[in-house]
C-alpha cells in the first residue's frame, strides 16, 4: 500500500474504533435508539471511506503490477469475488 494511502486508512480506522466506543457508551448509558443509529450510520459511512481509499489504492498499484505480471485471471478472479461480497 502506498505509504501516503495506508497513513490516511490508519487514521480512518482509529477514528472508527474510537466512535464505536462511543457507540458502545451510549447503548451501556440507554441512549435514546434514534441517536444511537445516527451514529452507526455514520460509522458505516466512514468505513465505506477508508474501503474506497483502500480499493483505490488496490486497482493503482496491485492490479497493474498483476497484469503487467502475467497473472490476469488471478486479478479479475479477485475482483469479481471484491464486488459480489460488496453486493451481498
Amino acid at each position: 500500500m502506498q505509504s501516503d494511502k495506508q497513513a490516511d486508512v490508519l487514521k480512518r480506522l482509529a477514528f472508527i474504533e474510537g466512535h464505536l466506543q462511543g457507540i458502545r457508551r451510549m447503548v451501556e448509558q440507554d441512549k435514546y435508539c434514534v441517536d444511537v443509529l445516527k451514529q452507526t450510520y455514520a460509522v458505516r459511512r466512514a468505513i465505506e471511506k477508508m474501503e474506497g481509499l483502500m480499493l483505490d489504492n488496490h486497482l493503482h498499484t496491485c492490479v497493474i503490477d498483476g497484469i503487467k505480471g502475467g497473472r490476469e485471471d488471478e486479478v479479475m478472479g479477485e475482483l469479481v469475488e471484491l464486488y459480489a461480497l460488496a453486493n451481498r
